[in-house]
């Protein structure tokens, strides 16, 4: 049977004595594969990296990498050793050098000798840090200190790489191209990566799974896609609020009935009796736009997206609902309007609590 690369097992991440997260169990399967961990800020998420990184020790359950055992009750590798590479949130370069000598520092720290499957150079330029090299920490934005630091962890060539809301001080005008080039430099590295964000969108891009930390548990681990679209639970749905939880009653094996939208048909993707109170979840996607229905809800809100517009439409119950429309719509509706939703709603995969 073929070991995961990485296994955390019935861990208790813990600093200062305090439990952040509880009996913690999750894998990355494959060398090379991102895990992003998603959850609110003090929840326990750089605590994870520490102790992988063996900043914090195992009091209970244990961490393994390519099957060796890092960190348990009994045994603890200390970070050095470990080939394990740990990029703080604030960067961390060393004042009294200079950019390039930071970086140059993370060749110097490879240990293991590995052949480079990216030189400096092309790590560089795909960073977009070239014309910053000469200066010193002092002298460059946080968001160019930033991916310096990031740099300086991918020359180091480890087993595994950690990083702390890497892309969090760099603009968000930047922000969409250095995450295709990061993505695109750990697909030619190969290496096995768990990225801190508290960027949703981030996650899903970047991430093979996604493991989401609320109330110290590990609330989901999925795909991205699946924990967008199946959410497992109440907390998960508010955190990512991607949606909004109507009322609805169960009416049959594929369909449900809500006072204000009608009836909607779909899959479910849990069975529930036929006359079961539920909870809906309802996604900006599910409803489509239709001027010549007869279904008509009030405009409170109308956000510019660029691509899309994001209306919130409030219901006869005064539930306000999201509806994504196409920027290239004709008719932009105003608040107090009132915006048609076509009938009959169906939705692809219907999920209710």
């Amino acid at each position: 049977m073929k070991n995961n690369f990485l296994e955390i097992k019935n861990v208790d991440f813990t600093i200062g004595g305090k439990i952040k997260v509880k009996n913690a169990s999750f894998a990355i399967e494959n060398e090379g594969e991102t895990l992003c961990i998603l959850g609110p800020s003090g929840i326990g998420k750089t605590t994870i990296l520490r102790t992988i990184a063996g900043l914090e020790k195992v009091e209970k359950g244990s961490v393994k990498l390519n099957g060796k055992l890092l960190s348990s009750k009994d045994k603890h590798v200390e970070p050095e050793d470990r080939n394990v590479s740990l990029a703080f949130q604030d960067n961390s370069l060393f004042p009294h050098y200079t950019v390039e000598k930071n970086i140059v520092l993370g060749a110097e720290r490879n240990k293991t000798k590995k052949k480079k499957k990216l030189g400096f150079k092309e790590i560089i330029n795909l960073l977009d840090i070239s014309k910053i090299l000469k200066k010193y920490p002092h002298e460059i934005s946080a968001g160019e200190a930033q991916r310096a630091s990031l740099a300086r962890s991918l020359l180091t060539q480890p087993d595994l790489l950690l990083l702390d809301e890497p892309l969090s001080n760099v603009d968000q005008s930047f922000k969409e191209e250095i995450q295709v080039r990061l993505k695109k430099i750990l697909g030619k590295l190969k290496i096995t990566t768990i990225i801190v964000t508290h960027d949703s969108y981030e996650a899903f891009y970047l991430g093979n799974k996604c493991a989401i930390i609320l109330d110290g548990q590990i609330k989901q681990f999925d795909d991205p896609y699946n924990v967008y679209h199946f959410p497992n639970s109440v907390e998960v749905v508010n955190f990512l609020n991607r949606g909004i939880l109507i009322p609805a009653k169960v009416t049959g094996e594929n369909s449900l009935e809500n006072k204000d939208l009608g009836t909607i048909k779909g899959n479910f993707i849990k069975h529930y009796p036929k006359g079961s109170n539920v909870q809906l979840l309802l996604q900006p996607e599910d409803l489509e736009h239709d001027d010549k229905s007869n279904l008509k809800l009030e405009v409170v809100d109308r956000k510019f997206r660029g691509t899309n517009f994001i209306y919130t439409l409030k219901t006869s119950s005064d539930l306000l609902i999201p509806v994504f429309v196409h920027s290239h719509h004709e008719h932009q509706h105003e608040a107090d309007e009132k915006f048609g939703i076509k009938r009959p709603i169906n939705i692809d995969h219907i999920v209710c609590f």
